[in-house]
């Protein structure tokens, strides 16, 4: 995995706005989170690869790294 890799990403419910800090995988794509908040289950949006891609601040590691996703 390259340098300067950032693995904190905040997600943001589009449901209830819940707002959580996690802490992304470098060897698997997220394709799931339940939101604490609500209990919604995101998954990504139609052509993300993970739900950091689609619902964070952060996209997930491999798009970081300028590699395709693991999906």
């Amino acid at each position: 995995m390259a340098t300067g890799i950032i693995l904190q990403s905040t997600l943001t419910c589009p449901h209830c706005g819940q707002v959580t800090e996690e802490t992304m995988p470098t060897d698997a794509c997220q394709w799931f989170w339940q939101c604490p908040g609500c209990g919604a289950v995101l998954k990504p949006k139609p052509g993300d690869c993970c739900v950091f891609c689609s619902f964070g601040t952060v996209p997930c590691p491999p798009i970081q790294a300028g590699d395709a996703c693991c999906g």
